[in-house]
């Protein structure tokens, strides 16, 4: 056949395949494969393989390849880094698709470190970290010995354990509070000992106090203040520092207005937001309305306690477990095994360590106190992050 009419009859039959249903493209195809020989079987299968298998990631400009990539979640792209020299290369040079990944695991990111190296290491790690929590291999326990008589409470800040009970402190303001089973807060100076004040509007133990530099505004406090919180049984209740005689709280709250919902023997307070455990679940409200602005329900509340809350990970504990919460899901992610232990009515006898790392791991907070209570025998129970392989 001639040229001019072998093009004549493919134009003809192209305009015709393309007509036919899917089904009579497929038959017309079986047809032709039939008829074909070793020559034409032959560049059918070199060329289906090109086109079948096309690199796609090796052909894109690397700005689209990154944003592909980033559509991965982590445990993918490890496998793609496997798959050859070329895709670990693209793969390992994408400083964000780390970053990214590091941050999927609750991990702090500092964008100034653009070492694709670094952030694949520190995934890595992150997922070996992870893990332990999950398998109850991220901790380990020691134990204080030496009291003679019961601790009733345990006190932590700044790397210093001590066995005291319901106080903080500013030294900026020469100040120490502390609450009282008498039902009161006492404000003392740090320097002189003498007692500055006492409130008195509490009905119950006063079992958490919380001295702290307010971050927000509201038409009772100013970004930079000094508020005092103090929580018993039923209610938190928002001071002003000043050395007013019988001063009355800015604010009181509470989970429910009966007292039929009782709140757990701790409070959280940022500046920003307060967090305390309840019957119900944890209760988060926004300092600057005293609006409740997150409610998480706990499968066991009644007998759930928070120890403290960060921005990532929440820890939480009852008789038998301590509880480590992924506060973007809701979901626990690993739980470390406690002895029997005496947990107090104002949760004096129990306490969180460092908990930076609550607010994303980063390779250096996850070491040192997590956890510590008073035994039954007078010892005080430690749990310690384990060393990070």
């Amino acid at each position: 056949m001639e040229r001019k009419d072998f093009n004549t009859w493919l134009e003809s039959l192209s305009s015709a395949f393309i007509t036919l249903t899917d089904s009579q493209k497929n038959e017309s195809l079986d047809h032709l494969i039939s008829l074909s020989g070793a020559v034409q079987l032959r560049h059918l299968s070199n060329n289906l393989e090109t086109l079948l298998k096309r690199d796609f990631l090796k052909l894109l400009p690397l700005e689209l390849s990154f944003y592909l990539l980033k559509w991965l979640d982590p445990p993918t792209l490890l496998n793609c880094c496997l798959v050859c020299k070329q895709w670990n290369k693209v793969i390992s040079v994408c400083t964000e698709v780390w970053q990214e990944a590091c941050r999927s695991l609750g991990w702090q990111i500092d964008d100034t470190i653009e070492d694709t190296l670094h952030w694949k290491k520190i995934y890595l790690k992150a997922v070996r970290r992870i893990k332990q929590l999950q398998d109850k291999e991220a901790f380990e326990t020691s134990s204080l010995i030496g009291h003679s008589a019961r601790v009733y409470a345990l006190y932590y800040k700044d790397g210093l354990l001590c066995t005291v009970f319901s106080v903080d402190y500013s030294d900026e303001l020469d100040t120490l509070v502390s609450g009282s089973a008498d039902f009161t807060v006492k404000v003392w100076s740090l320097s002189t000992g003498i007692c500055l004040n006492t409130l008195t509007e509490h009905t119950e133990w006063v079992t958490k106090v919380v001295l702290q530099v307010s971050h927000v505004e509201s038409v009772m406090h100013k970004p930079g203040d000094y508020i005092l919180l103090s929580a018993d049984k039923y209610e938190i209740k928002v001071w002003p520092i000043g050395r007013e005689v019988n001063c009355k709280c800015l604010k009181t709250l509470a989970v429910s207005n009966d007292r039929s919902i009782c709140l757990q023997p701790r409070v959280q307070f940022d500046g920003k937001h307060i967090v305390c455990a309840s019957d119900l679940g944890l209760y988060q409200w926004d300092f600057a309305s005293y609006d409740i602005i997150r409610v998480i329900r706990t499968p066991d509340s009644t007998n759930l306690s928070l120890l403290s809350l960060g921005e990532v990970f929440a820890l939480l504990f009852d008789s038998r477990y301590l509880y480590i919460m992924d506060l973007r899901t809701e979901r626990v992610v690993g739980r470390w095994p406690l002895p029997a232990y005496r947990k107090s009515k104002r949760g004096s006898s129990f306490l969180a360590g460092e908990t930076a790392w609550l607010s994303g791991l980063n390779g250096k907070n996850d070491s040192g106190l997590v956890f510590a209570t008073s035994m039954p025998d007078h010892s005080i129970h430690l749990v310690l992050w384990r060393e990070n392989g």
